[in-house]
């Protein structure tokens, strides 16, 4: 009778309901039973990772705005917030999440977004997701509801959890809230595409990334280099003026973020590369679209998984496949002593192994 009770509060979506007492009697029972947990919100980035063998626990209904006050450039908000949410209400207050993360869906949530830990085209310059995360609500693997940071930057018992969050993908404990740091939106922003081949494009983004170019993403597909400038209206305009190319469409870079591009619908498995900044062109199987002005380079490819990682290993990256279904480890596989981190983590953070069990490693 109690577990229906708590499955029907859980499963209510409606706006603004602290559910966090419901959830964390789920995980008490999860431990007691010893019942794995597969961890969910909108299912947006479900595709992600291994699947996971257990019951569902629906974040949804735990949802909306703790706490904002824009003078303060702090927002805290519950995990099962919907990200479109979020994004409506900084908005309104002239403001933004500036890492940038994707949606991929509609439904996505704030706990999915720092779950997956993906960030969009401004990540290089403005920072990853987990540099935006202040502080956290978690339920932990020893069914312990605990608070980690803040509204500041803290290490608590010798892990800075709230950071470990990001990109866990729920593996190290069910995340019920958190505080980010937002930013003001730019005053100007203008799109450029600039017709030149990849070498050069590569070239000249190393050169500008040591002067005051007010750059804030680049890309490079279809044989043109694509900017956004953003900043003062002076700045940006004299930039302009310096590049010279034409003005790309506005929508371009929530394309490119959205993968709704062109590009994204080729059949073909798609492979995520993270590469060091100044990599030169790298003669991958299939079609590629460079992103974050060259660190990040999508790949449409039906190569062995083994020779994509292969390629980008040997320049100090690593491939990350989008397309799960097609190999057994989507996450490039750990390094011995990496994996030992790894497993000695979890045991910390959830030694019964309930929360997302092999979601990104089948060791783990």
């Amino acid at each position: 009778m109690i577990g229906g009770t708590i499955s029907r509060l859980l499963h209510s979506h409606q706006p603004d309901q602290d559910q966090s007492q419901a959830l964390l009697e789920r995980v008490n029972q999860a431990i007691a039973d010893r019942t794995p947990l597969r961890i969910q919100g909108g299912g947006s980035k479900a595709f992600l990772g291994r699947p996971v063998q257990g019951e569902t626990l629906d974040t949804r209904g735990h949802r909306g705005i703790v706490s904002y006050d824009p003078t303060e450039l702090v927002i805290t908000v519950r995990a099962g917030t919907p990200l479109i949410e979020l994004d409506r209400a900084l908005d309104e207050a002239g403001q933004m999440l500036a890492c940038e993360p994707p949606r991929l869906g509609e439904h996505a949530t704030v706990g999915g977004m720092i779950g997956a830990g993906l960030s969009g085209p401004r990540r290089p310059w403005s920072g990853s997701v987990r540099d935006f995360v202040l502080g956290s609500r978690v339920i932990t693997g020893h069914g312990k509801h605990l608070r980690f940071g803040g509204e500041v930057m803290k290490n608590v018992a010798g892990y800075d959890l709230s950071r470990l969050m990001a990109g866990s993908f729920g593996c190290l404990g069910l995340l019920t809230e958190v505080s980010l740091k937002v930013l003001p939106k730019p005053r100007l922003t203008r799109n450029l595409r600039i017709e030149m081949d990849l070498e050069r494009a590569l070239l000249n983004l190393c050169e500008w990334g040591q002067q005051p170019v007010p750059i804030t993403a680049a890309s490079y597909e279809g044989g043109a280099l694509h900017l956004r400038l953003e900043g003062g209206e002076g700045s940006v305009n004299a930039a302009c003026d310096r590049f010279g190319g034409e003005e790309l469409a506005l929508g371009y870079w929530d394309d490119l973020n959205e993968q709704r591009l062109a590009f994204f619908q080729d059949p073909r498995p798609l492979w995520r590369l993270s590469l060091p900044n100044a990599t030169p062109p790298l003669a991958l199987p299939g079609e590629q679209l460079i992103d974050w002005g060259g660190a990040q380079r999508w790949l449409k490819s039906d190569a062995e998984a083994t020779v994509i990682r292969a390629i980008a290993s040997e320049v100090g990256g690593h491939a990350t496949c989008f397309s799960a279904a097609v190999v057994d480890s989507p996450f490039q596989p750990l390094a011995a002593p990496l994996l030992r981190y790894h497993r000695q983590l979890k045991a910390a953070l959830d030694p019964h192994g309930i929360f997302n069990p092999g979601r990104m490693y089948a060791e783990v």
